[in-house]
Order: C-alpha cells, then structure tokens, then sequence
C-alpha cells in the first residue's frame, strides 16, 4: 500500500524498505561481474510500480529533519545529508543518502562527526593542477562514505560570466577548458570512492539573485562553445553517474524541463548514461519534466510522486518513460560500486585531512604583486610584523550557504548564510615561522590604531576578506566592511606592506599602486592560515595562477549591474530575462574583444623565481605544441606554462582562447622540453546548422607564456 505525507512525498512500507530476510538471499543482479546495464535491466523488471515511483523523488531534506515519521522510525537517515532516494531495498538494492559536499561534507557537526575543509573551489582551480584536483575530489570521497554517503552534491562548473554571483566561490573560472578538466578530475577521483558522482548546475546558473526566476537567454553556438563546453569536457573526463539541473530558465524553458539540455545535448549527443536530478526544489511540472529527461525529483514529491504515478496510470506518461528514468538511476547504483560496495560509517584521519587541504590551498595561492621583492620574507632578519585585520588572530574565512562545512568551536556554523572562519590562525603560524621578532596584532575595526602599529613595525600585514554565500549576490567588488580605506591608511603609513585577500571572486583594489605585495589567497580551508604563512615566508614559492580576470571596475563588466526580479513575481515561472549578449566571450574573451584594461589578467601570478619559455614549435595539425621552458631565478619553482591559440578569421571570434597547458616543477637553472597536447573542441567553432563543431579553414595563430596577457612565443598552423 502506498501512501503521501502533507509533502507530498511516498510513504512505503517499512517491510518494503528493510527488506526482512529476503533481502539477504543472493539475486542475480547481485552478481558483480555481470554488466551493469544487465544488472539495472534485471531489478527492473523485479520493481512494482510504487517502488519506480519511490526511487525518481526525494523524502525531504534529512538535516532539516524534514521527514515523515515513518521515515524516521526507519532510522534510514541517521547520516543527516540533504537527500535521499528510497530504492528497493527488498532487492538488494540501497538507499540514495546524499549530502553537499562542494568543498567538504556539510552538516557533519549535526552527527557528532567531522570533515575537513578544503580551500573553495574557485581556489583550488587556481592551482591548475589535475592532480590537486584529483586530491581533492578523493579525500571528499573517502569522507562522505565515512559518513554513511553514496552520492555527493558537488561539480559545481558553472563559467564565471557574473563575479558578483554569490556562488562564484563554488566554481572553477571562466575558462571552459580549465573549468572542464579541473572538475572532471575531481568528480573522476571522487567517483572512485564507490559513490554516485555529480557535476552541477546544468546550465547557464549564473546569478543567485532571482534564481529560480531568472529566464538566461543565449545563441545555441556561444552556449556550446562556453558554458555548455566546459560542461562536456567535465562530463568525458570525470564520467559523472548524475547530473543536477539548475534553478534557472534557458531560452525559456527550465532547466529542469529543457529538452534540448537534458536530452538533445546531455543525453543524446554527450551520451550521459547515468541520471539527471533536479536542485532542490528545482522541478516545475510531472509530464514536461518527464519527457524532456528529468529523471528524479528533488528534495520533495510534488510532482514525481501522486501526480507522476497519475500520468503513468492514465498513459500520460509511457511506463516506458517511468522505466528509462528508474533504469538510469539503478545504473548509477551498480556501476558506482554503491551496490556491492555501500558506505560504511568509519572514523577519518583529521591530519591526512589537513595535509591535502594545506598542500592544494598552497599551490592555490596567487602572488599579484611583489615590488621590490618584498616577499618573502625573511624569518632569520625580520624584527618586527604588524598584522591588521581579517580576523587573522583566529583563522580564514569561508564561502556559505549549502556548501559550508561546519567549522571547529562555531556552534553557529550550521546556520544558513552565518559567516564562518576556520580556526587555523595566520597570525600563529606567521610567529611560528618567526620566533625572534616582534609581531603585533590590530583588528583594523579602528583605522587610527591599525595605523599606529603599521607605522611601528617593519613590514605590515594585512588580511581583507570578502564573503560569499549562495542564495545572494555581490552588490559591488570592492571589499566591504571599510576595508579599502583600511588598506590605503595602512599602506600610507607603511609602504613596506603585504595585503593578503581572502575572497571568493575577483576584487577591486583601488590602494593597489601604494602596496609592497598583494596575495591572493582565496579561502583557504582548513588550513589556509598555515599555507598562507609558509607562502609569505618562502617555504613554498607561489605558483597559482588566476582562474579568472580581475576587473578594473563594474563598469567594464558586460553587465555594469546583477539583473533583480521584478517586484512582485510569483514563484514558478519565469519573471525575467538576462540576455547574454557577449555570447562565448567569457572573462578574458570579453575584455580582449572589448579592449578593456584589466587589473590582473586571467592565467596571472608571480612566483619569487623566474621563467623562460623559448624554441616553439607547432605540429603541422595543431595537435601538439612543444617548447622549452626554462627556471632563470635562484629558487625551485613551479610555473603554468599555457597555450592558446586564435582561429582564422572565417571563424568570426577574434579573441584568444585556451586550448592546453601544463604546469611543471624546475629547480633553479633547470630546462624541460614540453609538449602540450591541445583540446581540438577548444579550436573549433558550434554550426547550428549541421549540429556539430567544425574546425575552420585557414592559418591559425598558437601563443605559448605565463598569462593570457603574457605570451612571449607565437607560431603558426594551416588547415
């Protein structure tokens, strides 16, 4: 018997959800070499109509405690994560437990367990290294199944057209090549952990404000050679088992009932074999939603409970329909390993923990400037630091909303859109690098006195943060709280000053000409201050590059301001529309085709050695391009060496754009010859017409250096 709770969610029996003793007998599904196809197609054909039914919705959201009685009798959502999907249990077949994990596993303070923080996404993207990102998404795979998790709510891969958007901190950058390998490594090595990979939020979820209300309007070509880009190569590499549709509209449909996303692009010609779930909310209809390849609903039942049995019953929906969505969710299961292997409740190891988050916020930091080499610095000489601000006497700021880890000793970090800092202090790690000198702490609340002790010290340092959350935007880019004019007073008082950024997006810096040395530092994770220390004082030379362009102003945005709602729309349906008019100029796209100043150019940062690239050569099909690079400074280094390439004039984009690179670790003096594959979708252009890419006709331009901006070698190839 089936029944609805007031959500309208399916309540099952709890002999139907336990299983009793026959979910013990050996099936033969449960055969572990059989084809996971075979062994989906199997159960199947094993489920009654209300079990297919239970498996494509959500029973509400598990740390909320949102959930019917029976739900919690069951004591099935022990592991408090944001969903669940009730599977056949009786067959053998686990439950769905799901939790966000973006740059941690969320809520794990609710349990009585922990997770490690890793720096933001946007952070991590800055290392430019397949390997950190590799890292990252393993050790958020071993935490999640510690916790009891088979599926992970992350592959946040939305490009950057807006850096006002309050979720920016979650993404990888502007580029699609960038953004594409990076989380298809994560996704890739987190899947390997034996849970349902995810890669969000499909697409074009480029604003929070307005959200589900917003309608992204944009050509099909500039889609697919940005956003949607950067997508595919996430999805061919990472091979994720679930894909979450957005909030938004595009070209006005849902995301979440948009045919050509869901089926026509991801399904049909990505060949996506696993499942599409809505974000949380995020379904608006049961036959449209059906058909354009929605294949579960989440967090409720409102329209793929009741009513979706309805239409399958009336023949609204084909059971065919109901079984293709029910088949790709049980692939998942199988091919993931949650069947033969589910996740079991285990102690982490903190400290292994803490090592991968310390060693990817390294590589992850950028040094933006560096005049007179004032970085690092040096310990043994130092006499005097004054630190100032930034909370840098407790530890690092962190990015919010469904992405935040709960942090040690903040009982209030669970709360929605609260501000978080990571006990990790930059303070006590920068004395511990430096015993024998003399640091002072100011809080900057009071300019006077931040002053007073900059102007006492020796070098000065000072922490700006910028906070992001999901679920609002950035008004502006400049840092808020007072902190630029905090920065100018300092700098004006003590030339010989570091300005260290914690920020989830591009910032403007209008003090910037009077500084000694600037840091990006992003946010830093767990132990972003210790990173930040062993950066500033030359235990690891920088080598993070930006994954996206830093503004001089708003106003040379392709949007001087973030689009609102109308006041007064009604929830569900689409209120208003932003218009991508910069199609695939993206970031740095946009400001070469403009020829807009920058403030930092995307693919920037310094290290304190130096780098030179040299012998370029191009193969005759631009497939591989190869040169020498070469460590010219004093210090062992690792530089992003990066390749870009601007197509013939046929193509009609007359703007670089990235198509590989490779990052390498030379000592001093120290040459290597590399040779860099290129991502051909990268130099090929979308025809609407035949529906494919195509590789145009002509000479095609390849630059090779240390930034966009920066390409000391040039060459050439014809097709």
């Amino acid at each position: 018997m089936k029944r609805l709770n007031s959500n309208g969610c399916l309540v099952v029996g709890l002999s139907i959800l336990i299983g009793g003793a026959a979910a013990a007998q050996q099936k033969p599904w449960q055969d572990a070499s059989l084809p996971a196809e075979k062994r989906a197609e199997m159960v199947l054909g094993q489920m009654t109509l209300d079990e297919k039914i239970a498996i494509v919705h959500g029973e509400g959201i598990a740390h909320g405690r949102h959930l019917s009685p029976e739900m919690q009798a069951a004591q099935l959502l022990g592991n408090g994560g944001v969903g669940l999907a009730i599977a056949p249990v009786r067959l053998g077949i686990p439950v769905i437990d799901m939790s966000d994990a973006a740059y941690g596993v969320r809520s794990s303070a609710e349990n009585g367990r922990y997770s490690t923080a890793l720096p933001s996404n946007v952070g991590s993207a800055a290392s430019w290294d397949p390997a950190a990102a590799c890292a990252y998404g393993t050790l958020i795979g071993k935490e999640l199944r510690a916790q009891g998790f088979g599926m992970t709510l992350a592959g946040g891969t939305n490009l950057t057209r807006e850096p006002r958007n309050g979720r920016t901190f979650e993404y990888m950058g502007e580029d699609p090549l960038l953004a594409g390998t990076l989380v298809g490594n994560r996704i890739k090595c987190e899947g390997e952990q034996h849970l349902i990979s995810d890669i969000k939020h499909y697409a074009m979820n480029d604003q929070e404000s307005g959200r589900t209300l917003v309608d992204a309007h944009i050509s099909e070509r500039a889609m697919r050679e940005s956003d949607l880009l950067a997508f595919q190569i996430g999805v061919k590499i990472g091979d994720p088992k679930a894909v979450m549709c957005s909030y938004n509209g595009v070209n006005g449909d849902y995301a979440c009932e948009n045919k050509y996303l869901l089926t026509d692009v991801l399904k049909n010609d990505w060949g996506f074999k696993g499942f599409v779930v809505s974000d949380w909310g995020g379904t608006h209809s049961t036959e449209k939603a059906s058909a354009a390849g929605l294949d579960m609903e989440q967090e409720w039942a409102h329209f793929y409970g009741d009513k979706l049995k309805d239409a399958v019953v009336a023949g609204r929906v084909p059971m065919a329909e109901l079984d293709e969505h029910v088949r790709r969710i049980l692939w998942a299961e199988f091919v993931s390993g949650l069947v033969d292997d589910p996740p079991h409740k285990s102690l982490v190891d903190p400290q292994a923990g803490f090592d991968v988050a310390r060693r990817i916020a390294e590589q992850s930091i950028v040094l933006l400037r560096n005049k007179k080499e004032l970085l690092p610095l040096e310990a043994a000489k130092l006499k005097s630091v004054a630190v100032i601000g930034g909370r840098a006497d407790y530890g690092t700021i962190s990015g919010g909303g469904s992405a935040q880890v709960d942090a040690p000793g903040d009982p209030d970090a669970g709360k929605w859109q609260h501000k978080v800092w990571f006990p990790n202090s930059p303070l006590g790690a920068m004395k511990a690098k430096a015993p024998g000198a003399t640091f002072t702490f100011s809080s900057g609340e009071d300019i006077a006195a931040a002053v007073a002790t900059a102007k006492a010290a020796e070098v000065a340092v000072v922490f700006a943060w910028q906070w992001e959350s999901e679920g609002m935007d950035l008004p502006n880019l400049s840092l808020p709280d007072g902190q630029d004019k905090l920065i100018a007073a300092v700098v004006a008082a003590n030339p010989r000053t570091v300005v260290v950024l914690e920020t989830g997006t591009a910032v403007t810096m209008p003090w910037l000409e009077q500084t000694g040395a600037v840091v990006e530092a992003w946010y830093g994770g767990s132990k972003g201050g210790d990173a930040i220390a062993n950066v500033l004082f030359g235990d690891v030379n920088p080598s993070g590059k930006l994954p996206m362009t830093f503004p001089r102003s708003e106003a040379d945005l392709p949007r001087t301001t973030v689009a609102q709602p109308p006041a007064g729309a009604q929830p569900g349906k689409l209120a208003f529309v932003v218009d991508y008019t910069e199609g695939a100029k993206v970031g740095y796209k946009w400001y070469e085709a403009e020829k807009k100043a920058v403030l930092f150019p995307f693919g920037y940062g310094l290290s304190y050695t130096r780098f030179k690239y040299s012998g370029l050569k191009v193969s005759s099909d631009g497939t591989e391009v190869s040169f020498t690079l070469t460590n010219s400074g004093s210090r062992k280094g690792a530089e992003v060496a990066e390749v870009y390439a601007m197509l013939p004039d046929a193509a009609g984009e007359p703007w670089k754009r990235l198509v590989g690179w490779q990052k390498v670790e030379l000592a001093a003096g120290e040459s290597k010859s590399l040779t860099v594959p290129t991502e051909s979708l990268t130099m090929s252009v979308w025809d609407e017409a035949a529906k494919k890419f195509e590789r145009p006709a002509g000479v095609y331009k390849v630059m090779v250096g240390g930034s966009s901006a920066e390409l000391p070698l040039e060459g050439t190839f014809q097709r």
